[in-house]
């Protein structure tokens, strides 16, 4: 027999966007999709320039090219306001997309399991995309098989699951 406090607990979890079902809370998932894949583009395109010492705007024109082409393909690699936003709604568009998979996967995990968990979907989103996806429909980004790419795929795994569980875990 439902309480009132079952009662005002479904209300409440209905009404923080809680799947009911599941418990995954999908709009804290989207949220932390965009914020890895925020944080995603910032370390690529950082340590594509300090370490590597290449144009910070050649990962953006990569994903821009997906769907402009490849005549927006460095060289030259610089800033363009157009490819960058293209760029950005792609990129973050799938960062959701990937924020709304991983919190269903982790979302009964505990916080170890849950930021390993992450990082290695990460991994595995770079190896699918760089190493089986790419080579077939976007073979440019087959550039970008390096290190650089693998770990910030890792941290963008991590980051998703740690906004994520941070999210669930709070109290509201």
């Amino acid at each position: 027999m439902a309480t009132q406090h079952d009662t005002i607990d479904t209300a409440h979890r209905a009404h923080r966007g809680t799947d009911m079902h599941t418990g995954i809370r999908w709009g804290a998932a989207a949220w932390a999709g965009l914020v890895g894949g925020i944080v995603f583009m910032m370390m690529e395109m950082l340590l594509v320039w300090l370490a590597m010492g290449q144009s910070p705007w050649g990962p953006p024109r990569m994903i821009a090219a997906m769907v402009m082409g490849e005549g927006v393909l460095p060289p030259p690699a610089t800033f363009s306001a157009p490819i960058m936003m293209v760029a950005m709604g792609i990129h973050l568009l799938l960062s959701v997309l990937y924020g709304l998979v991983l919190g269903a996967i982790v979302h009964r995990m505990g916080k170890g399991a849950a930021l390993a968990t992450g990082a290695v979907v990460g991994l595995v989103v770079y190896f699918v995309n760089f190493h089986l996806v790419a080579p077939m429909m976007f073979p440019w980004f087959t550039q970008a098989q390096n290190w650089v790419s693998v770990l910030s795929h890792v941290a963008f795994g991590f980051v998703i699951a740690a906004v994520y569980i941070g999210s669930r875990d709070r109290r509201v």
